[in-house]
């Protein structure tokens, strides 16, 4: 009877990460970071991820009428220069919107319900053959007036981890939460 009571009281499927895979790394990382903050109750704010899928249906809703057109090469050569030319441009105004909008944002959300703050733009950073995580806090809407300066730590991802590659959710949590009760403080007023 006591191992059936130890048994269920380990987590049931810790979150793990191939220790030498940086990517995996940061992607659980983010993860996590985004089910803290969203459990803070600020709500994801999908509008540009589906402004992006809509930009990315259109890229390939071109691709297949210039690969599925009725007529052959020679006839329907300006047409597919057409396709060709509306396929780089859309897909360059894809990219364009994720170089200058989303940068390294992991996560938009809008304020939390009754509060008259502004949404929070989540960002995170993990150097390629580097340790060091840095997540960034800073506000949706950074000319609104209820827009508070951003915060950010930079922190070793050995902590967060055991030898095993098992995600240590406590601490990550408590840094995590830290970080947005630093950003949700009401800024000094000089003088």
């Amino acid at each position: 009877m006591q191992e059936t009571k130890d048994a269920s009281s380990k987590p049931k499927n810790p979150k793990k990460a191939n220790l030498s895979d940086h990517s995996s790394i940061k992607h659980l990382l983010d993860e996590s970071v985004s089910e803290i903050v969203t459990s803070r109750g600020y709500v994801e704010d999908t509008k540009l991820s589906n402004l992006k899928l809509l930009i990315g249906t259109i890229v390939i809703t071109i691709a297949l009428f210039a690969q599925f057109y009725k007529k052959k090469f020679p006839e329907n050569q300006y047409f597919l220069i057409g396709c060709i030319v509306s396929y780089i441009v859309i897909n360059g105004v894809l990219h364009l919107i994720s170089y200058m909008k989303e940068k390294n944002a992991i996560l938009f959300t809008h304020p939390p319900v009754g509060s008259f703050s502004t949404g929070l733009v989540v960002s995170s950073k993990l150097p390629r053959f580097s340790d060091l995580y840095t997540l960034t806090i800073a506000s949706a809407d950074p000319k609104s007036i209820s827009a508070n300066k951003p915060v950010e730590f930079t922190k070793s991802v050995t902590k967060w981890f055991t030898e095993d590659g098992v995600l240590v959710e406590g601490l990550l949590w408590k840094e995590v939460d830290g970080l947005i009760n630093d950003y949700a403080r009401e800024p000094k007023k000089s003088k």
